[in-house]
């Protein structure tokens, strides 16, 4: 069966849910992506946790090495990291209890899907948090 990302609607309801996104791949230099985009979110009002063992901290928050080391909950895994490199961080993102797994525009894995998937959790590939967030949140999360 093919995938197929949840609709406009779906993403909507799985952003305005989330609040703490776990962002693996998150570069520690300004003019990186990752690094844009998560500091958008950060202003949007999300909880950003950096996972980046190569640094100690990142937005100003701790950076931690792997998924598995954070000691809180975390509501979306958002991947920075080539395709090739995702079915572990899905293995990971199972096993912390996460809800929603997203790779960021550009990266797909099928494999990474079907884990995430059979583990429970939403799975969105191939889209832009930043942008999708933009589009469906233009004025921030609203509280209920």
């Amino acid at each position: 069966m093919a995938f197929e990302n949840p609709t406009r609607d779906e993403i909507k309801e799985i952003l305005q849910a989330s609040n703490t996104i776990a962002v693996v791949g998150l570069s520690d230099k300004p003019d990186r992506v990752s690094y844009m985009v998560s500091q958008a979110m950060q202003k949007k009002g999300y909880r950003i946790i950096p996972v980046n063992p190569a640094a100690q901290t990142i937005l100003g928050e701790k950076s931690y090495a792997s998924l598995k080391d954070i000691p809180e909950p975390v509501d979306i895994v958002n991947v920075f990291r080539r395709p090739e490199h995702t079915p572990p961080i899905a293995e990971e993102a199972v096993a912390i209890g996460a809800k929603t797994l997203w790779l960021q525009l550009g990266i797909a894995n099928d494999e990474t899907a079907r884990i995430a998937s059979e583990g429970g959790l939403q799975v969105i590939m191939d889209r832009c948090i930043k942008v999708e967030d933009s589009i469906l949140l233009p004025h921030g999360k609203q509280t209920t």
